[in-house]
């Protein structure tokens, strides 16, 4: 069955043909190591990984790698400002490796909770600043760079396709749109490769171009080239990564090999609260380990998430997430009694339930289709409970949900004790008894389902 993926490049859904046959380049860009990762952030590791698992489920061999970036990103995402890592470091009063161990591990620890696939390879800067040297090097015998007291700079205006990914128009692209004034630079939109005018930055490393550290973006082409090659398929990220961060990447990498670097790029939208987007500070600084606090599990956070189109902003809310929250667990209580029950029965729903599931997944990645077609198997009269278990685990190779796992509930000693009471009263054959029994647990706020292994004992 064919792929179908939006990719940004083209604005255009395109038929997905890999560069090696059966195998998948994917590089998604990681976290900058200086604070906990937010939900937002979240949501787009969560698309990644639906991506990933829909490249697995049609037998493609996935090389997927993602960085982390401990070092050259600066507070305006660009390369003015002062380095995130640094003012981490200041803000705890630790060295910036040590701020950067702490958060790649917190992030490790969000990735894990939410049952997302780790890369095959997660490569840190500060240990590839040799690659990004040698990449610069290239650039600067290509014609690309030009020297001013900030560090080596690129040239947009050599880049002949520079704008093409986000739509830019270069001849609007005034002095100080998108970066603070600086009358060194040839051209608004040019960007840093090396940085050597802060004398006070703690990480430096020598260079041909003196004492410095690497700009933020010839970090991932520098990474991504060396594990991936100089031509990949799938390149991902966040919608607020297309303007700046990966339009250079494009420039850099093409600039530096001549031809042509990542096939389909992919975005995912933002997270959104309070009309606003998900943000590292203020009121919208949300992260997992809030949600657990509140009492949420992390993989109902996922299942809110596939609620919605990767490419749409998602609105965030107390009240959504309780709701998703419910519809999840309805889930898993179902599926808890599809296992218990283990009756077959295959209809010709069985094989139109998979090819639909798999169609939208198939379909730029339609999980709000492909979960109508999860709701559609476990609504349905006709079909086995072994059969709707062996759809549902299929499907969950994507979803990564634990569908597999029991539901299991906690029951008070007062609730089992009533529940054996109803059971000597069933063998008794006194049902009146048995009622009663039922009506009183209710009145407790549990529920009562007779299986074929028993009775079980359901938080109402």
């Amino acid at each position: 069955m064919d792929i179908k993926l939006y990719n940004t490049l083209t604005r255009k859904k395109e038929k997905f043909k890999p560069i090696t046959k059966g195998s998948v380049g994917l590089y998604t860009c990681g976290p900058t190591v200086y604070n906990y990762a937010h939900i937002g952030n979240l949501r787009t590791y969560i698309f990644e990984d639906l991506l990933k698992r829909m490249f697995i489920y049609n037998d493609y061999h996935v090389k997927h790698v993602m960085n982390v970036t401990d070092v050259g990103h600066m507070t305006s995402d660009q390369d003015s400002g002062e380095d995130k890592l640094e003012v981490g470091a200041r803000r705890e009063k630790k060295t910036p490796e040590e701020v950067a161990e702490f958060y790649r591990e917190a992030f490790m620890l969000d990735i894990t909770r939410l049952n997302v696939m780790l890369p095959t390879q997660m490569p840190k800067a500060t240990e590839h600043v040799a690659e990004m040297i040698a990449l610069i090097k290239r650039l600067e015998e290509n014609g690309y760079t030009y020297r001013t007291s900030v560090g080596v700079i690129y040239d947009t205006s050599k880049f002949k396709n520079y704008a093409k990914l986000g739509r830019l128009s270069l001849e609007q692209l005034k002095a100080g749109a998108r970066v603070e004034v600086d009358p060194e630079r040839l051209n608004p939109s040019d960007f840093a490769l090396w940085i050597t005018n802060q004398p006070k930055h703690v990480m430096q490393w020598d260079s041909p171009w003196g004492k410095g550290f690497p700009g933020w973006h010839i970090e991932c082409s520098a990474m991504s080239m060396k594990y991936l090659g100089e031509q990949f398929d799938v390149h991902c990220g966040g919608v607020d990564h297309i303007p700046v961060h990966h339009t250079n990447e494009i420039a850099q990498s093409e600039g530096a090999t001549g031809k042509k670097w990542v096939n389909y790029w992919l975005h995912a939208d933002f997270l959104m609260i309070d009309k606003g987007k998900m943000a590292k500070s203020g009121e919208n600084f949300i992260t997992l380990q809030r949600l657990i606090e509140k009492g949420y599990e992390p993989m109902d956070y996922r299942f809110f998430c596939l609620g919605s189109h990767y490419r749409t902003q998602m609105s965030f809310s107390w009240e959504s997430l309780d709701a998703a929250r419910n519809s999840f667990r309805h889930l898993k209580e179902r599926m808890t009694d599809f296992l218990r029950e283990d009756k077959s029965n295959k209809t010709a729903a069985y094989d139109k339930y998979a090819e639909e599931f798999h169609a939208m997944i198939n379909d730029d990645l339609n999980m709000p289709e492909a979960m109508a077609v999860v709701w559609n198997v476990v609504k349905d009269g006709e079909l086995g409970s072994k059969e709707k278990v062996e759809l549902l685990n299929d499907f969950d190779d994507v979803l990564g949900l634990h569908l597999h796992e029991l539901m299991v509930y906690e029951v008070p000693e007062e609730i089992a004790k009533l529940l054996a009471d109803r059971e000597a009263a069933r063998k008794r054959k006194d049902f009146k008894k048995a009622d009663e029994i039922r009506k009183k647990i209710g009145g407790l706020g549990w529920t009562i389902q007779d299986t074929d292994a028993g009775p079980v004992a359901k938080k109402a």
